[in-house]
C-alpha cells in the first residue's frame, strides 16, 4: 500500500472520480464489444452484476443472500471454458487497472486544486514558525537536511514497462480532459486517443515472457528518473525555496538539495548470482551516460534561451579564452594541412558551436510546462550509440562515422544483452575488444578510417557555418555553454568507449569527471546574469539545470552495493588458508577483530596477486576491485546483509582497503573518489536486539572510530530491515524490536560523539514495513531522525509514488516535511515506563502465537502451498533474483516478498496481522484495556502501528479466503484455515476496541469507499484464480492455464494496489 494511492487519509472528489471510471469503463466495454463480441460481453456483465449484488448484500449485513450470490458466481466461473476464463480475467484486470489510473489522477487533481495542502512545505513551515521555531533555525535545518531515497529492484512490480507507459498516457489524457476550454472537436479527438490507448493495451501481451536481467532492472530505474524525477526536482525545489522565503525571508541556496537519490539496481547481489562485478560496473557507467545525455539536452535548450550580450567581466574573460582556444586550435590544424590524428580529431565533428544551428526540442516551451505539457510524447530511455564501431579481430573492418552521436541521443541505441555484453540496435552483438588488445597496425588503420570518414564532413560544416570568433556581438553565454556542451559530448563518448572496453585516450581537461566541474561554468553564468539585471532570466531554466546538477550529480543515482556477510567470511577463509594462517570463520570474535584491526592499520596489501580462489570468492574480490575503480563518486554505501558482529563490518573495510591499494598501485595514482561507507544491515529479531552492542563495539575500536571521523565526517550509517524481521517474528514484534533497536543504536553513537543516519529497508506492503511515508517517519523513536534519513522505495511503490512528476513532487514534499518535523519536533516517547512493559508483553505473546503457527505447526507449510499461489509466482518473471536464498522448501529460506505476495493474492494478508490479536487480547484480558487506549491516543509509535494493522484488516476478506480453502485445501487441513480466520476476527475486534472505532477504516473513509468500488471486479478475479489454480494443479504443463493464472495475479495486484 502507498500513501499516493490507498493509505493517505485525504478525500478525493468521488463524483469526478466516478465519472472518469465510468468513462474509461464504457470505452473499455466498447473495445471489448469489438474485440470479443456481444455474447461474451453479456456473460461478463452478468458476472459483474452478480459480484456487485453480493458485495452490496455484505455491506448491508445480509450475509446469507450474499453467500448465495457468491456461490452462484463461483459456479458460473467453474463452468467456463479456458478461453472464456482467460478473456474474463484479462477484462476485469484491465478494469481494475483503469480504476487505479483514475484514482491516481484525482489525487493529483486534488493536490493542484487545494489552496493550502496539508503536509506541504508551506503548511509545515507555517506550523513550525507559529509554534515557536525561529525562522533562522527553520532555515538552517532545511538547508542541512539530508534525505536519500534509494530505489530498489525488489520484484514486486507486476506491470510490464510497455504497459506502464500506456497507463501514463491515459493519465495524461484524463488530465487533458479536465481542461474547461476543450471544444467539441477537441473532446472527440481526446476520446479517440483514449480508445486507441485502450485498444493498444488490450492487444498487448500483459505477461513478461522472460525474466529481466539486473541491467534491465537498472534501465527501469533510470527510466523513472527520465520520465518523472528529472521534471519533478526543479518544481519540488522551487516549492521548498518559495516556502522558505515566505516564512524565513531567505530562499533555498541554489546548490542546496534536501533530497537525493540512490539505487540498488545492479548493485544488490545478496542472494542474486546474476549481479556480477561487470554488471555493477556497466550499470554505474550507464547511469553516468544517462546523466550526461540529459544534461546535453538541457544545455541545448539553455543555449537557445541565453542570447543576451551583456555579462560580467569573469564570464567575458572565460568566453574570450574559449574563442582564442578554438581559433588557435583551428589555425594549428590548417597550418599542418593534414588529417587530424585520432586523439586530436576525437569528437571534432561533434564540437558544440557557439550558435545553436537548430531549435532544440522543447526550447520553444516555457520552463513551467516541463512536467505537464499535456502532449502525447513520452520519453524513452535511449542508451549509448554504437555508430563508432571497433575493428574486430575476425574481419578487420573499419568503423563508421560517429557523427550521428553528436546530434543527441534519439538515434543512439546500444542495448545490454542478458549476459551484460552490448548489442547494436539491429540486435547483433557488437564485437567488444578488451582495452589494450589492439595491435599497432589495427590502431593505425582504425585512425585512418576514422579521419577519412570525418574530414570531409568537418570541412563542409566550416563552410556552412562561419567561425564564431568572426561573428560580431557574439553572445558570451552561448560561447560558454557551447564549450560546456562540447565537454559533455566528449564525456558521453568517453563513457561509450568505456562501456565497450575500447581504448580511451581523452585528456582529463576535455571531459567532466566530477559535479563541481560542470557546476562551475553554470554558476558563473548565473552570477553574471544576476549582476547584469537579468536575475529573472537566471532563475528560470538555468536555475533549474543547476538544481538538477546539484541533485543528480554526474551519476543520477549513486549505486549501493549489497552482499551477505557470510560471503565475506568465505573470502577471508580463502585468503587466510592460502597464507597458512588457519580458517578465518572458525576463529572467535576477538581473534577476528585482532586480525582485522592489525591488517587495517598496515600499509601492505593482504591478498597476493597470485592467489587462486573459487569462482564465488573471485566474484567477491572482483566486486571490491570495481568499487575501488569507481569510488564514492559513483557508488554510495556497501551494505552488509545479515550483519550480526563488529567483525562483519571490519571484514568489508579490510577487503575494500586491500582492493584500493592494489588498484592505486596499478594506476600509479590514488583511486578515484573516497572509500565507500560500510553499512551493517540488521534484519532478524536476534540481530536487531544486538545492533546497539555491535555499534558500541565498533566505535570502541580506535582505528574504526578515527576512520569514521576522518573519511565519513563523523557519520555512522546503520540499516534496519523490516521484511525479514516481520517474517521471522510477525509484524507487531518486528515493529517493536525495530523501534528499540533504533533507539539503542542512536544512544550508542551518542556515547562516542558520532552522528548517525538510519537507513530504513522498508517494503511496499505493511507486512514488510510499508505504509504512508509521513506516518512512518513521524512514528520513529525520538532522536533517531536528526535531519538525516535514508529509505528504500521498492517495486510497484516506485511507480506509484514517483511514476508521474506531479505525484513525485508531492512525495518529495512529504519526505521533506516529515523529516523536518521529526527533527525539530521529535515524536513523544512513551509517557510511562509501564507502556514499554506492556509493549514487551504484547510482543512476547504475539511472537509466540505467530511462530507457533508458521514455524511449529507441522501442517502450516503444506497449508500455505495449497491455499496460496506461492509456488506459481515464479512464473511471473518480475525479478532477476531467485525467490529463495537457499535451496529449501521451508518458510525460513523463502524471501519475504513472495511470502507477503502470496497472502495478498488470497486477500488474507496474513503476515500483516497474525499474532497481533493474540497479543492484544492477552494484555486486555489482564485489565490493561484503558492503558492501551491511552497509548493509542498519546504515543505516535503505538498509534501508527495499530492504524497500519487496521488499514490492512480493511483489505482482508474472510469469505474470499474461505473460498480458497474450500476449493484448494485438502480436507484435513481446512480446520487450520478456519482457526486462522477466527484469529483474524479476534484481531479485528481488539484493534477496534483500542482505536475506539466502530468499524474498520472509520478514520479513512476515502480508503474504505475506494476498496468497495473495486469489489465488483476484484471478487470475480479471486474466484477465477481459485478455479484456474484448481485446474492447473491437475494439468501442470498447460501453458494457457498458467497464463490465465498469471493474469489473475496481475488483476488482483491492481485491485489491491500492492503486491509484496
Amino acid at each position: 500500500m502507498t500513501d499516493t494511492t490507498d493509505d493517505i487519509a485525504e478525500e478525493i472528489s468521488f463524483q469526478s472520480y466516478d465519472d472518469d471510471c465510468k468513462l474509461l469503463g464504457n470505452l473499455l466495454n466498447d473495445v471489448l464489444q469489438r474485440e470479443v463480441g456481444g455474447q461474451f460481453m453479456e456473460k461478463l456483465e452478468r458476472n459483474r452484476l452478480l459480484a456487485q449484488s453480493a458485495s452490496n448484500m455484505r455491506l448491508s449485513g445480509i450475509e446469507d443472500m450474499a453467500e448465495l450470490l457468491e456461490k452462484q458466481l463461483a459456479a458460473g466461473i467453474s463452468e467456463m471454458t479456458l478461453e472464456e476464463a482467460l478473456t474474463l480475467a484479462r477484462a476485469f484486470s484491465h478494469y481494475l487497472t483503469l480504476m487505479g489510473i483514475a484514482e491516481t489522477h484525482h489525487r493529483v487533481r486534488k493536490g493542484r486544486s487545494v489552496a493550502h495542502l496539508s503536509k506541504s512545505c508551506d503548511d509545515i513551515f507555517s506550523q513550525l514558525v507559529q509554534g515557536g521555531i525561529s525562522p533562522n533555525d527553520l532555515y538552517n535545518t532545511v538547508c542541512k537536511q539530508e534525505v536519500e531515497i534509494v530505489l530498489t529492484a525488489h520484484p514486486t512490480q507486476i506491470n510490464r514497462r510497455t504497459l506502464q507507459y500506456k497507463h501514463i498516457r491515459i493519465a495524461h489524457l484524463l488530465e487533458y480532459n479536465d481542461r474547461p476550454d476543450l471544444g467539441h472537436e477537441d473532446r472527440e479527438m481526446l476520446i479517440e486517443d483514449l480508445v486507441r490507448e485502450i485498444t493498444s493495451i488490450w492487444q498487448t501481451d500483459e505477461l513478461r515472457r522472460h525474466k529481466p536481467t539486473p541491467v534491465d532492472e537498472a534501465r527501469a530505474g533510470l527510466n523513472i528518473v527520465e520520465q518523472s524525477l528529472w521534471k519533478a526536482i526543479p518544481h519540488y525545489l522551487r516549492r521548498v525555496s518559495n516556502a522558505l522565503k515566505k516564512h524565513t525571508g531567505k530562499p533555498l541556496p541554489l546548490t542546496c538539495t534536501p533530497i537525493k537519490f540512490g539505487s540498488w539496481m545492479g548493485g544488490d547481489r545478496d542472494g542474486n548470482p546474476n549481479v556480477t562485478a561487470k554488471v555493477t560496473r556497466d550499470v554505474s557507467l550507464l547511469s553516468r551516460w544517462m546523466a550526461i545525455d540529459l544534461y546535453i539536452r538541457e544545455v541545448d535548450s539553455l543555449r537557445f534561451e541565453l542570447s543576451m550580450n551583456q555579462c560580467n567581466d569573469r564570464l567575458s574573460r572565460l568566453a574570450h579564452e574559449i574563442l582564442e582556444k578554438e581559433t588557435s586550435s583551428e589555425n594549428l590544424h590548417e597550418s599542418r594541412n593534414q588529417p587530424l590524428s585520432r586523439n586530436q580529431f576525437k569528437l571534432h565533428g561533434q564540437q558544440a558551436r557557439s550558435l545553436p544551428t537548430q531549435l532544440p526540442a522543447r526550447a520553444d516551451l516555457p520552463a513551467c510546462t516541463a512536467y505537464n505539457d499535456g502532449g502525447s510524447q513520452y520519453p524513452k530511455l535511449e542508451l549509448p550509440g554504437t555508430d563508432y564501431m571497433p575493428l574486430t579481430r575476425q574481419d578487420g573492418q573499419g568503423c563508421s562515422s560517429s557523427e550521428n552521436s553528436s546530434k543527441g541521443s534519439s538515434h543512439n541505441q546500444l542495448n545490454l544483452s542478458a549476459n551484460g555484453s552490448f548489442t547494436n540496435s539491429n540486435g547483433s552483438q557488437s564485437a567488444v575488444t578488451p582495452q589494450g588488445s589492439f595491435s599497432s597496425s589495427q590502431l593505425l588503420a582504425q585512425r585512418k578510417l576514422f579521419a577519412e570518414s570525418q574530414i570531409g564532413r568537418s570541412s563542409f560544416h566550416k563552410l556552412l557555418e562561419p567561425s564564431s570568433s568572426l561573428l560580431p556581438g557574439i553572445a558570451p553565454y552561448r560561447i560558454v555553454l557551447g564549450d560546456v556542451k562540447e565537454k559533455l559530448m566528449k564525456t558521453r563518448r568517453r563513457l561509450e568507449l568505456l562501456l565497450e572496453d575500447l581504448p580511451c585516450e581523452y585528456d582529463p581537461w576535455d571531459y567532466y569527471e566530477i559535479t563541481d566541474q560542470l557546476l562551475g561554468p553554470l554558476l558563473l553564468c548565473y552570477e553574471s546574469l544576476q549582476s547584469c539585471g537579468a536575475g529573472i532570466v537566471a532563475d528560470g531554466r538555468l536555475a533549474d539545470l543547476i538544481r538538477r546538477v546539484a541533485t543528480f550529480g554526474m551519476v543520477l543515482m549513486k549505486l549501493d552495493l549489497r552482499q551477505e556477510s557470510g560471503r565475506h567470511a568465505e573470502t577471508l577463509d580463502a585468503i587466510t588458508r592460502y597464507l597458512d594462517m588457519g580458517t578465518y570463520s572458525e576463529w572467535d570474535e576477538e581473534k577476528k577483530l585482532d586480525f582485522l584491526t592489525k591488517e587495517l592499520k598496515g600499509k601492505r596489501p593482504l591478498v597476493p596477486p597470485t592467489i587462486e580462489v573459487a569462482p564465488d570468492v573471485k566474484e567477491v574480490l572482483d566486486t571490491f576491485r570495481v568499487a575501488a575503480e569507481l569510488g564514492s563518486d559513483s557508488l554510495g554505501a556497501y551494505v552488509i546483509s545479515m550483519a550480526s558482529n563488529a567483525s562483519d563490518v571490519l571484514a568489508v573495510e579490510l577487503l575494500q582497503k586491500d582492493a584500493r591499494l592494489a588498484v592505486s598501485g596499478e594506476l600509479g595514482r590514488p583511486c578515484p573518489g573516497g572509500m565507500l561507507r560500510v553499512v551493517p544491515l540488521f534484519e532478524t529479531v536476534k540481530d536487531l536486539r544486538g545492533a546497539g552492542s555491535v555499534i558500541r563495539k565498533l566505535l570502541s575500536i580506535d582505528w574504526y572510530r578515527e576512520h569514521i571521523i576522518k573519511n565519513h565526517n563523523g557519520h555512522q550509517e546503520v540499516m534496519v530491515g523490516y521484511s525479514d524481521s516481520g517474517k521471522d517474528a510477525g509484524r507487531f514484534t518486528a515493529a517493536w524490536e525495530l523501534y528499540k533497536a533504533q533507539g539503542d543504536v542512536v544512544t550508542a553513537c551518542n556515547e562516542f560523539g558520532i552522528k548517525v543516519t538510519l537507513f530504513h529497508g522498508r517494503g511496499g506492503s505493511i507486512g514488510r514495513g510499508g505504509g504512508p511515508t509521513y506516518l512512518a517517519i513521524q512514528s520513529q523513536p525520538p532522536g533517531s531522525v536528526m535531519g538525516t534519513l535514508r529509505s528504500t522505495e521498492q517495486g510497484e511503490m516506485v511507480q506509484a509514488k514517483f511514476g508521474l512528476p506531479q505525484t513525485a513532487i508531492r512525495q518529495l514534499e512529504i519526505y521533506t516535511t516529515a523529516v523536518l518535523l521529526a527533527t525539530l519536533r521529535p515524536p513523544q516517547p512513551p509517557r510511562e515506563q509501564k507502556w514499554c512493559k506492556l509493549m514487551e508483553e504484547i510482543s512476547k505473546i504475539s511472537c509466540q502465537s505467530y511462530r507457533s503457527t508458521v514455524y511449529e505447526n507441522p501442517d502450516f507449510l503444506a497449508y500455505f502451498h495449497e491455499a496460496t499461489p506461492q509456488a506459481e509466482l515464479g512464473f511471473l518473471n518480475i525479478g532477476s533474483r531467485p525467490t529463495r536464498r537457499k535451496a529449501s522448501t521451508g518458510i525460513g529460506h523463502l524471501r519475504a516478498i513472495p511470502w507477503v505476495f502470496a497472502w495478498t493474492q488470497t486477500r488474507f494478508v496474513l503476515p500483516a496481522w497474525l499474532g497481533v490479536g493474540a497479543g492484544l487480547r492477552g494484555v486486555c484480558e489482564k485489565g490493561h484495556t484503558e492503558d492501551l487506549k491511552a497509548m493509542y491516543e498519546e504515543w505516535p509509535f503505538f498509534q501508527s502501528t495499530i492504524d497500519l494493522i487496521e488499514m490492512v484488516l480493511g483489505k482482508a476478506d474472510i469469505p474470499i479466503a474461505k473460498h480458497y480453502d474450500e476449493v484448494l485445501v485438502s480436507e484435513r487441513r481446512r480446520e487450520l484455515g478456519a482457526e486462522l480466520r477466527r484469529e483474524l476476527m479476534i484481531t479485528e475486534k481488539y484493534v477496534l476496541v483500542i482505536s475506539g472505532h466502530e468499524k474498520l477504516s472509520e478514520n479513512n473513509r476515502s480508503l474504505r469507499r475506494l476498496i468497495e468500488s473495486r469489489l465488483p471486479y476484484l471478487n470475480p478475479m479471486n474466484m477465477l484464480q481459485v478455479e484456474v489454480l484448481r485446474r492447473l494443479r491437475r494439468d501442470v504443463d498447460n501453458n494457457k492455464l498458467r497464463d490465465a493464472l498469471l493474469i489473475t495475479i496481475n488483476g488482483i495486484a491492481a485491485g489491491m494496489r500492492n503486491t509484496g
